[in-house]
Order: C-alpha cells, then structure tokens, then sequence
C-alpha cells in the first residue's frame, strides 16, 4: 500500500489559496458573491470539493441579500489519496478550480470533460 502524505492546515490553506491565484484574472473577478474555505474533514466518503449554492448562470433579477455561495476544500480526504507533496498541489489546484467551475454554471460531467 501507498503512504499517505500529511499536509498542515496552514500549508493546506496556502495551496487552495496559491490555486485561487491560478485562475485567469478575467475569471476571478466574475466571481461573485462566493467563499472558499479548508474543511478538515468531507462530509462523505471520497469527497474532495464541495460546491454549494446558486450558479452564476442561474441567478436572476431575484438574486440579491443572500448568503455567499461556499466552496469548501476536504483537506484530509485530498492527503488520504496523495503520496507527495506534489500530488497534494496537484490535487488541490484540479479541486479547486472543478468547483470554481461549478460556480459558474459547469456541470460534473462537462468539468471531467474538460480535465477537472
């Protein structure tokens, strides 16, 4: 069996924030009304990211004086399946930006289409 690499919360946090910094300017600034945060541990078995909220692509008129969308980040169950520091960025860099995708209207299936 592989190792399982373990990765601080502070360094965890560093990576999600060094891949928020990878998203094209043009990208980020669309971002609208969202948080992203480091969750230690996923609500269910081998999940790595969570979207929740209301995509750009479905807000309306209707939309204002809500609570931001969250994108949170599993830091454990990302470790559990990476063996390096670098699968870890890896990883984390392709978690993100699958559920930024989300964000902005992206389903599952398109996201994997896509690479993400």
């Amino acid at each position: 069996m592989a190792s399982v690499i373990w990765v601080s919360r502070e360094k965890f946090e560093q990576l999600v924030a060094e891949a928020l910094d990878t998203i094209p300017p043009e990208l980020a600034r669309a971002m609208s009304n969202v948080v992203v945060t480091v969750v230690d541990e996923a609500p269910e078995p081998d999940l790595l990211g969570l979207y929740t909220g209301v995509p750009l692509t479905e807000r309306g008129d209707w939309y204002s004086a809500v609570l931001p969308d969250r994108i949170e980040i599993y830091r454990d169950a990302i470790c559990e399946i990476c063996e390096t520091e670098e699968d870890v960025i890896r990883e984390v860099r392709i978690t993100v930006i699958h559920e930024v995708g989300h964000h902005f209207g992206i389903d599952d299936a398109r996201l994997h289409e896509l690479g993400w």
